[in-house]
This record gives C-alpha cells, sequence and structure tokens, in this order.
C-alpha cells in the first residue's frame, strides 16, 4: 500500500505512461534495434542533398582542333658520364652500367643484361 503511494504521488515509475497504463520497458535489445534506426535516418538525412544534385557532365572533347604530330613517348637522352661514356642505371643497385658489346653491365654489382 507504501509502494502504490509513492507510485501515483511520484509519477516517476519505470515503463507507466501519463495515463496510468503500463507499457513493456525497453530492454537492451530494443534500445538497440532504435538507435539503428535513428543512425539510418540521420545518415539517409546527410546523403540525400548529394543525390539529389545532377551528375556533372564533361563536355564532348573538340574533334575539329588537329593535334600535333608528337610522338607518344619522347626519345631520351643517353645519359654521359664525366668521360663521355654512355651509361644507366642499375636497376638492382642504382650504380651506373656501361655498354660492353651488347650487353649492359653494372660497375658496382656486376648485374648485367643484353640489348
Amino acid at each position: 500500500m507504501i509502494d502504490e503511494t509513492i507510485k501515483e504521488t511520484s509519477g516517476a515509475t519505470f515503463g507507466a505512461t501519463s495515463e496510468g497504463t503500463a507499457s513493456r520497458p525497453v530492454d537492451r535489445r530494443g534500445f538497440l534495434k532504435g538507435s539503428a534506426f535513428f543512425a539510418a535516418l540521420a545518415a539517409l538525412g546527410a546523403a540525400a542533398p548529394a543525390l539529389a544534385q545532377d551528375p556533372q557532365t564533361k563536355p564532348a572533347p573538340d574533334d575539329a582542333k588537329p593535334k600535333p604530330d608528337e610522338p607518344q613517348a619522347p626519345k631520351k637522352k643517353p645519359l654521359l658520364d664525366k668521360d663521355g661514356r654512355e651509361y644507366r642505371v642499375c636497376d638492382m643497385c642504382g650504380g651506373n652500367m656501361y655498354k660492353q658489346d651488347n650487353t649492359w653491365t653494372c660497375e658496382q654489382c656486376g648485374y648485367s643484361y643484353e640489348e
């Protein structure tokens, strides 16, 4: 009887509404479902302006302009050392490679390949 009086006067009963009808208390699973639903709505609301925009279209390339006749890969200038000999950079160690007949050989690590 005392407990009923306290509940009625305080109005702070868990799971009761103001009309006095009892509702089910929110358990952990229900809380997580509700928060997931709220997060999905918030994400959808944030993404809506981006989805409403028109996609940007690129202008069509102008085929009327003549393209200059340039090779796709520009010819590389040979590297020359202080003695004027042509050399390449070794793929393995980064040292200088010199050409002997048809073979390029690294002076530091000895890596070689035929041209």
